[in-house]
């Protein structure tokens, strides 16, 4: 069964983001995936991070590889947050990428370009996987409704506004 920590937000439909491009490639530096996403943010989570509460958007990997005789090997569970903040003083936009790299932004829709089309990241090093095994990738991003302030947690759960996340997107890998 997948698992990730806005699984809150999985016991409805997936609402507002759809996963546009997903591949996985094995370079000198390790496994990279690449992503895309297309999604809109409700007026609720707009006003939100205009009022200073940081959003997290967090996207999970999973690669498990199938075997015949015993239940699949869970191989890597990789995830990635990343933080939209806006500071009111500066009237700037602030995307953190797990806490390392930052970047301001001018308005919303650009620093959210980051969450849409985020860098290839490396999920795994390069001899984590075995050469030629097939392995099923899955990817999910949404709201990380547990790192939210407290107070807005109990209304996350409450208020479809708040349910933002995609469904599971499954496809295969041959390791190299």
């Amino acid at each position: 069964m997948l698992l990730s920590p806005f699984a809150l937000s999985s016991a409805h439909a997936a609402e507002g983001v759809d996963i546009t491009r997903a591949s996985l490639e094995s370079t000198e530096d390790g496994y990279r995936l690449s992503l895309g996403f297309s999604f809109e943010l409700t007026r609720s989570l707009e006003d939100a991070v205009t009022r200073g509460i940081p959003l997290y958007f967090t996207t999970d990997v999973q690669l498990t590889r199938p075997r015949w005789y015993w239940f699949d090997e869970k191989t890597i569970n990789a995830s990635q947050t990343i933080r939209i903040s806006y500071n009111v003083l500066t009237h700037q936009y602030h995307a953190s990428i797990s806490g390392l790299l930052q970047q301001s932004f001018n308005t919303l829709d650009d620093a959210l370009s980051l969450v849409r089309r985020p860098s290839r990241w490396i999920i795994a090093e390069r001899g984590a996987l075995k050469p030629g095994e097939v392995y099923h990738v899955a990817v999910r991003m949404g709201l990380d409704v547990a790192r939210l302030p407290k107070p807005f947690q109990v209304h996350a759960l409450n208020s479809s506004d708040w349910r933002f996340s995609s469904d599971w997107h499954q496809f295969t890998f041959k390791a190299e």
